[in-house]
């Protein structure tokens, strides 16, 4: 039998059951079946016991390119990532793909929840290098949503008017430093802290927050 939506713990309650997981990635180009992926990085988004989210500690690697995977040196121009740097520690894809996903699955469990839900700016693009990772590495059971996404580009356009990452987040009063941009954990990072920033901004100004009430409270009809 399904447990009760109202007996699930909070943060299964506050998404229907899904766990936002912010990620950032680094590519080689534009499209995820050609383009390499170069860096992953995630963030597992808890709650704490004030009904507030807040980001979880930063899951992350450097990738190798995968075989006949094609670089786009416009794409290296932009984010100054160099594949062929002995320092990289880059892992080959079917080991980074579980370095990844699997705490994300331990996670979706652990939290009650059922699926992970990608967070992004822009998230679509970043879900189409995941799901194109797992498709390459045959990695069983994504615990990502197959499609839905939370994007903090529409998030923080409604908020803030802003739809550019930099500018949302100065917006959103945090921080930003335009040298550490462009690197997948800096950018997931400062994402994963707007994102909480606009959920617990809402929540705020929200009177009713019908996602922490039990159905016997009674909320005016």
């Amino acid at each position: 039998m399904q447990e009760p939506e109202y007996d699930l713990a909070p943060i299964a309650r506050r998404f229907r059951g899904f766990l936002p997981v912010v990620v950032d990635v680094e590519t080689a180009g534009f499209d995820p079946l050609r383009h390499a992926l170069l860096e992953v990085a995630a963030v597992i988004i808890r709650m704490n016991e004030a009904g507030d989210l807040e980001p979880g500690p930063t899951i992350a690697c450097h990738l190798l390119p995968f075989l006949g995977s094609e670089i786009d040196p416009r794409a290296l121009a932009f984010n100054k990532i160099d594949p062929e740097h002995p320092f990289r520690d880059a892992l080959p894809e079917h080991e980074a793909v579980n370095r990844i996903l699997t705490p994300i699955r331990r996670a979706v469990k652990s939290s009650g929840c059922t699926r992970a839900v990608l967070v992004g700016h822009n998230a679509a693009f970043d879900l189409g290098f995941i799901k194109a990772l797992v498709d390459r590495t045959h990695y069983k059971h994504s615990p990502f949503h197959a499609f839905s996404v939370f994007d903090t580009v529409t998030l923080a356009g409604l908020m803030y008017g802003q739809t550019v990452l930099a500018k949302a987040v100065k917006m959103a009063g945090l921080g930003w430093d335009n040298r550490e941009a462009h690197s997948a954990i800096y950018d997931a990072e400062q994402t994963a802290r707007l994102f909480c920033t606009l959920v617990n901004r809402w929540r705020e100004l929200d009177p009713v927050r019908l996602w922490e009430a039990r159905p016997d409270e009674g909320l005016g009809g």
